[in-house]
């Protein structure tokens, strides 16, 4: 393991400076539109914008990359998202703001692809359990440092922006100077939403509300804590401690999801995420502690609905449309986090803070109603038969799906000669 992690240092730092200033920046986002006082609703159709440039790079980065190669698209994505960063208290102008939201989204999608692809190639069938699980190590802990970096500079100002253009830019260097040989990306095949309800509506359902969760809250969370009166310091703690406990939740879940019936298990994450949710609608911040628990669990149940919609989808079908499958819940996922930033936004002005957790709690029930139904009109998969649980993210590309263990269809990339890819297959 050891080695396998030291021959892919120069992606993992890429990694964590990448992650870790977006996360900075989309926290810092909110809490400085709050600070400009403007509408939530305005807020929430500006900060989608992120969401909806990320769904529409995830469906077209791959043309970028196969016509100038994956270095060359690499630096054109990173130096684009420093420069939106730069860029955003130059003009404090909504429509330019979403405009840079769009293409911030767009360039972070693009060098998720070309980085997964690098993790990918470097994949043998011996190690890519652990190489999977490494990348989303690494991924949800750069998120959570990044937002406790909001703690640095006054937001009203540019140098946090600064900052976050800083670390984007120093992603490009680790990736830059890496020897190793550019991977193949292959176009994947994809299934229809629709198609894919009529097989497995559960899994695509939960993923579209997943979405909605998680970006809506990450859109919105800073502008909630701004609200109810959270110092800049507070904010940041509030938004990492979300993201380790989605994390932590990850692995005990699945046990669950191991050992009892899976849409069962969506059902009652669903409404212990809405009880955490509600709760914390109608307590407020009477007590800081208790409102960063309940969140994190909030958070955290409604981060785990994404793997579980995808366990369940898989245990339906065949090992070789697998990828294509995760493809369109991928896709199921960015629609719900184009919603939920828009609607929870109007719940905000509507209801003010509540609003946030009061709108999460409606769309979970909505969840667990759906689910209930499922259950007692289609047939279940025995829990004999079901796939080995593998905790998953969605805030990644069709491309690391091929790492996921349960894809028996995993072909390795990497070419004899390539001394990275014997280092992985002597450390596995």
């Amino acid at each position: 393991m050891t080695r396998m992690v030291t021959s892919l240092s120069a992606l993992i730092l890429s990694i964590v400076l990448l992650v870790s200033g977006n996360a900075f920046l989309m926290t810092l986002l909110g809490i400085r539109l709050s600070i400009e006082s403007v509408s939530p609703d305005i807020i929430g159709w500006v900060l989608v914008c992120y969401s909806i440039g990320f769904v529409l790079g995830t469906l077209y980065v791959h043309k970028v990359i196969g016509r100038v190669g994956h270095i060359r698209a690499f630096a054109v994505f990173a130096a684009i998202a420093a420069v939106t960063s730069l860029l955003y208290p130059m003009a404090i102008s909504m429509v330019f703001w979403a405009v840079l939201r769009v293409l911030s989204g767009f360039s972070i999608a693009g060098v998720l692809v070309v980085i997964e692809s690098w993790f990918s190639s470097r994949a043998t069938n011996s190690n890519r359990g652990a190489l999977f699980a490494v990348y989303q190590i690494v991924f949800y802990l750069s998120a959570a440092g990044g937002q406790l970096i909001v703690n640095v500079g006054d937001p009203a100002n540019f140098m946090p922006f600064s900052l976050a253009a800083i670390l984007l830019a120093l992603a490009l260097v680790p990736l830059s100077l890496t020897r190793m040989d550019a991977p193949v990306i292959e176009q994947v095949q994809r299934i229809s939403v629709f198609t894919l309800s009529r097989e497995s509506f559960t899994g695509v359902f939960g993923a579209l509300i997943c979405g909605v969760m998680i970006g809506g809250f990450y859109a919105l969370g800073p502008v909630y804590a701004t609200l109810v009166g959270l110092d800049v310091a507070k904010t940041s703690t509030f938004m990492a401690s979300a993201i380790v406990a989605a994390m932590i939740l990850a692995w005990p879940l699945g046990r669950l999801c191991d050992r009892f019936d899976r849409r069962r298990v969506m059902f009652w994450v669903a409404i212990m995420a809405a009880a955490s949710a509600g709760t914390v609608g109608v307590l407020g911040t009477q007590n800081l502690w208790v409102l960063t628990l309940l969140v994190g669990l909030f958070t955290g149940l409604s981060a785990t609905i994404y793997p579980i919609a995808v366990a369940i989808t898989n245990d339906r079908m065949e090992s070789s449309r697998i990828v294509a499958a995760s493809a369109t819940l991928l896709l199921s996922y960015g629609i719900g986090s184009v919603i939920g930033p828009v609607v929870m936004a109007k719940l905000i002005a509507l209801l003010g803070p509540k609003g946030l957790f009061l709108g999460n709690t409606g769309f979970l029930m909505l969840l667990a109603l759906a689910t209930s139904y499922r259950i007692s009109h289609t047939a279940d998969v025995a829990v004999a038969d079901q796939e080995h649980y593998i905790p998953t993210m969605p805030e990644t590309s069709v491309v690391l799906t091929e790492l996921d263990p349960r894809n028996t269809e995993f072909h390795e990339h990497a070419e004899p000669g390539d001394t990275a890819g014997e280092g992985l297959r002597q450390a596995s």
